[in-house]
């Protein structure tokens, strides 16, 4: 087989330290390669030397595509040469359509005008391929999370690259639209295209890759055969880490109470497309204390807006019906009366909603409970650091102090953060939007750990994830959501992924 990319001896430093520390990496053509390590590992500066993010002479080493000596200066020349990476954080432009993003520097027609009806056609077909059924005027605004992140990928794929880079592909897709992406992968590799694909979500990275490498700490630790595609995930798991982790789950010691701690009585979210319907319809469900409740659904379900709507309404939607916190019914009409009253809501998207990125860790921790430290208006600067300074040591969030910029720190210790903000409110429920969203194998475990000990000390939660085997470890019971309806009640003695996709595709809702 012909290697395709070589790189050699590849060292990268930065202020903080070093990030890649003498690194040598080939690929074949026509391999998909999978790329893990934890955060902070190196697996995104080294595609970022590869793809001209990083120009040359910013780092030590050399590589070679297709034979020939790379010394890219910036991404357009790594694009000219073939190469094209799909960044993790979306590089979309919110107010422009789905074909307008999709060839933006690279319009079709001629240098006076834009042929608009090949674009629309060209946008068509890639859509298909990605399995995005949506028209190609619509603003990318309008999307999703998800639905974003498959633009992002047809974007890559108009450039007709010859190796594709995928940085965290699937962070912000559900389990079927990555079995849509698999599939394209499996395509494009039949055609003789070459990808590299880094993800957090090990099931994925071998179901797809022919080898598998590890990086920890700047360093290859290892390469493996996955033609098989079986893998040792133990293995894979060690190796990023360091050390084993015996169980992907810690056991659960939380105690469930029979008091309630939320209901929703026949709770309904008005439809922002069409006056008069609903997206969510007839919606009822409890959360004991001391229970973990995992919402299973599809991306277009309806799970993130429906507690988004519990969380003050914050995504504006007209909502109806009746809720209750520990038996008194609420009103919760803004994020601000969420929080009075005992909710706090870790957001899907920390970059976007979550943290504030150009702060510091200490101005982060209190943002959403500044009112206990502000005294006639002024904010006590000491109980904000000791806050701070015990919240670090706490969550355990690896970090220079906490004056450091969040935007600098990994994406595990960036979610510990979130975390940590929404714990400082005392929260009786914990509502969780894919908390594990795009961080290692570690960082998921001090995480687990930290939703398992609120629950044992009486905290109840609302898990949203679209990793069914982490519903599965962490939840006590499931509901299963479909089309804006609950479909079904699993307790843990019922889990399995035939009962949840028999409940996704169930059309009439639990009696």
């Amino acid at each position: 087989m012909n290697e395709l990319l070589v790189m050699k001896d590849i060292t990268k430093d930065f202020s903080g330290g070093r990030a890649l520390d003498n690194v040598s990496f080939s690929i074949f053509k026509g391999e998909i390669r999978g790329l893990i390590g934890e955060n902070g590992a190196g697996k995104t500066t080294l595609m970022n030397i590869l793809s001209g993010n990083y120009p040359y002479g910013t780092y030590q080493g050399e590589f070679f595509f297709s034979g020939k000596p790379c010394h890219f200066v910036s991404p357009k020349d790594g694009e000219k040469s073939g190469i094209t990476i799909i960044h993790q954080e979306l590089s979309l432009v919110q107010g422009m359509s789905i074909a307008d993003n999709l060839f933006l520097g690279n319009e079709i027609g001629n240098r006076f005008f834009v042929d608009r009806k090949k674009t629309f056609e060209e946008t068509e077909k890639i859509l298909k391929l990605v399995g995005l059924d949506e028209s190609p005027d619509t603003l990318v605004e309008e999307l999703g999370a998800g639905k974003q992140q498959l633009v992002e990928i047809a974007k890559a794929l108009s450039k007709n690259p010859e190796l594709l880079i995928l940085d965290e592909p699937t962070s912000s897709l559900g389990q079927e639209h990555f079995e849509k992406l698999s599939e394209l992968m499996m395509n494009l590799k039949s055609q003789g295209k070459t990808m590299i694909i880094i993800s957090h979500k090990l099931n994925e990275i071998m179901k797809v890759s022919d080898r598998i490498t590890i990086l920890r700490d700047g360093k290859i630790i290892d390469t493996i055969d996955n033609l098989d595609k079986n893998a040792d995930e133990r293995y894979l798991i060690k190796g990023m880490a360091g050390h084993d982790i015996s169980e992907l789950y810690p056991k659960k010691t939380n105690k469930v109470s029979d008091e309630i701690a939320l209901k929703a009585d026949h709770y309904e979210i008005e439809s922002e497309r069409r006056k008069g319907a609903l997206s969510l319809k007839d919606i009822s469900f409890v959360i004991h204390k001391g229970e973990v409740v995992g919402l299973y659904g599809l991306m277009a379900s309806g799970r993130s807006k429906l507690v988004k709507s519990l969380f003050g309404r914050s995504n504006g939607f007209t909502a109806r019906g009746n809720v209750e916190i520990y038996g008194k019914r609420v009103e919760l009409k803004t994020p601000k009366e969420a929080i009075e009253a005992g909710i706090a809501y870790v957001a899907e998207d920390r970059m976007k909603t979550g943290l504030s990125l150009e702060r510091n860790i200490r101005e982060n921790m209190t943002l959403p409970g500044l009112e206990k430290i502000t005294i006639r208006g002024l904010l006590d600067k000491a109980e904000e650091k000791m806050v701070a300074r015990d919240n670090v040591e706490h969550f355990q969030i690896k970090a220079r102090s906490y004056e450091q910029d969040v935007k600098e720190l990994s994406g595990g210790n960036q979610q510990k953060v979130m975390l940590s903000q929404w714990f400082y409110t005392d929260p009786k429920i914990l509502i969780l939007d894919e908390p594990t969203k795009g961080i290692d194998v570690g960082a998921k475990y001090e995480i687990y750990n930290i939703i398992n000990e609120y629950a044992a000390s009486g905290g109840a939660v609302l898990l949203i994830s679209s990793d069914m085997s982490e519903i599965f470890g962490l939840s006590d019971r499931i509901y299963v959501l479909s089309e804006g309806r609950i479909t079904g009640e699993l307790d843990r003695d019922e889990f399995s992924a035939d009962k949840v996709m028999t409940y996704i595709l169930k059309e009439d809702q639990l009696s």
